[in-house]
């Protein structure tokens, strides 16, 4: 595994590591899933973090056995409405929906001088940082719009790497699905994950939440 003090770089995945919207996706998904009568389960739920927008949908239409009863058009005019559900929910975010220690881990990289970019699925991701008063923080961030492939492919974390004119090995992503530490570790990065260490059993590094993100505790985990 790569020393510690080779480490140059920290790739944040958005939900569930540096703010809960996954409830607002949800509650948005939710919503759209009951309006096509596909049955809503916690397992369905669960499935959808970490995938992009139209793959979502599949997957909900999928679980209904319904993905063959939407054209093209209608199934963009679902994840639309989706979208706009949760905007609304989003335009309700504060500082006080960032998790539990974030704002001091987010503080303490940059006055150590390591550098920051955002690697979501999310389009949305500028706006709710801007609404959490964290964009200070991410100089730059992967716009998923350019991107080919979704998480578990490697390509947004290399993607973020690049960014930061990295090499991968410098480079450690933080994530809270089992799709996106697939994503980090294909990209040859170090991983972390917050979460269930049995979901999140391929991640490098394991925190039960984001309480325990800290500078010390990372290091203590790959000098051990």
């Amino acid at each position: 595994m790569t020393e510690f003090e080779d480490i140059k770089g920290f790739i944040f995945d958005l939900d569930g590591v540096i703010t809960d919207t996954a409830a607002f996706h949800t509650l948005a998904w939710r919503q759209i899933a009951d309006e096509v009568g596909v049955q809503w389960t916690v397992q369905l739920g669960d499935a959808l973090k970490g995938i992009n927008r139209m793959d979502s949908l599949e997957l909900i239409l999928k679980h209904g056995n319904k993905e063959t009863l939407f054209t093209g058009a209608e199934k963009i005019s679902l994840a639309t409405r989706k979208n706009n559900n949760y905007l609304m929910l989003v335009q309700q975010m504060t500082p006080a929906n960032i998790l539990p220690g974030i704002t001091d881990f987010l503080a303490d990289l940059q006055s150590h001088g390591y550098q920051l970019v955002l690697a979501s699925a999310s389009k949305n991701a500028p706006l709710v940082l801007e609404k959490l008063g964290l964009s200070s923080f991410f100089q730059k961030a992967v716009n998923p719009a350019t991107l080919k492939h979704g998480k578990p492919n490697p390509e947004i974390f290399s993607r973020g790497a690049k960014l930061l004119n990295l090499n991968p090995a410098q480079c450690i992503g933080v994530e809270d699905a089992a799709a996106g530490i697939e994503s980090i570790n294909a990209a040859n990065e170090t991983s972390i994950g917050i979460g269930n260490p049995k979901v999140l059993a391929d991640a490098n590094i394991n925190f039960d939440d984001t309480t325990q993100l800290t500078l010390d505790n990372i290091k203590f985990s790959m000098d051990h």
